[in-house]
């Protein structure tokens, strides 16, 4: 019983020291402090961890944002261009409260924030909604950043992350995909805003409409659907159109509950919320996963099926095929013309 009482004190003192740990684990660095390879920044909420990782089996090394539940989902990425070949990497704060990623063997710069305002007393913090930030500890207003992560998006959509304009510095928010899942640098295919007219969201193809999500109609973006009529009980979604940004977003109702968008290589955007019974990631959506949603797929005055019929694409009622050996093909993009049209056409050809 003696050594039975023992175990359980051992066991105790552990957790406790595991406590500790956690909680006084930094959350912000100051200009006389860095985080080194095989150091982290947590959270306050020690929901999200920032440090140096390297993807899949690749031996590159940058610096990232994840899950501290899942260290393989990686929301983030600051240096995706310049990997390190090596594990000789420092992330520091400068005096000015610039962020700066250095080759601690030669000090030289491999990555860099990009703010133009000078801070008088530098504070930079990971915040419990995965936003890396860079502010003024003299500051009276927390939102007032003099940097943040959140403005450079990488292929992953967070809760109160915006994707859209800032029309005042023409700041641009936009996801781009991965090129590999082992090479963060920015790949082929983006999700950002298109503000000319009816602002709507657009999947990008290179400089190529893709996709589009839609308008919104004040419910939900139109393209997708999101947002039934009823109140979704997970998650709201909302839209700014005024005249210094436009810009679309969503947050949790339940905070402690964790979601991610993500734009994977192939380009397609996936949709994942945490279970916490099973401690895994679950698909619960994906745009793009029916050809229908490709832009311009059928054409002009046609439609597109979504029920498994083949051709997907279908001319409407008193329309026939531009082109019916395109057409027959399965070239759609030409589209339809009025069949009185059509006829005309070709007795002219006759």
């Amino acid at each position: 019983m003696q050594a039975l009482g023992s175990f359980f004190t051992c066991l105790f003192f552990l957790f406790s020291l595991l406590r500790i740990s956690a909680a006084t684990a930094l959350s912000t660095i100051t200009p006389s402090q860095h985080v080194r390879d095989g150091e982290t920044l947590v959270s306050a909420d020690g929901s999200y961890e920032l440090g140096f990782f390297s993807p899949g089996k690749s031996k590159s090394r940058y610096v990232g944002i994840w899950y501290t539940d899942s260290t393989d989902a990686v929301v983030w990425v600051a240096n995706r261009e310049t990997p390190l070949r090596d594990s000789s990497g420092l992330l520091k704060l400068t005096e000015q409260g610039v962020l700066v990623l250095l080759l601690n063997s030669s000090n030289s710069i491999v990555w860099s924030s990009n703010s133009s305002r000078i801070a008088g007393n530098p504070v930079s913090q990971l915040l419990d909604s995965g936003n890396l930030v860079v502010q003024d500890g003299n500051e009276t207003n927390p939102d007032n950043f003099l940097w943040q992560s959140f403005d450079y998006p990488c292929h992953t959509f967070l809760p109160k992350m915006k994707i859209g304009w800032d029309l005042v510095t023409g700041l641009d928010r936009y996801l781009s995909s991965w090129k590999s899942t082992e090479d963060p640098a920015p790949g082929e295919f983006l999700i950002r805003m298109d503000y000319r007219g009816l602002p709507q969201l657009l999947l990008m193809k290179g400089a190529k409409i893709h996709a589009r999500a839609g308008s919104w109609n004040g419910l939900y973006l139109t393209g997708l659907g999101y947002g039934v009529r009823e109140p979704n009980p997970i998650s709201r979604t909302e839209f700014v159109l005024n005249k210094d940004e436009v810009y679309f977003e969503y947050s949790l109702r339940n905070t402690s509950v964790f979601s991610r968008f993500v734009l994977n290589p192939l380009g397609v955007g996936e949709r994942f919320p945490w279970v916490y019974q099973t401690k895994s990631w679950e698909l619960a959506s994906t745009f793009l996963a029916d050809r229908c949603e490709s832009y311009a797929l059928c054409g002009p005055f046609s439609s597109c099926s979504s029920n498994g019929n083949s051709p997907k694409c279908a001319c409407l009622k008193g329309f026939v095929p531009k082109s019916l050996k395109d057409w027959n093909s399965g070239y759609w993009s030409d589209g339809c013309v009025v069949a009185v049209a059509m006829v005309t056409l070709q007795n002219v050809h006759a």
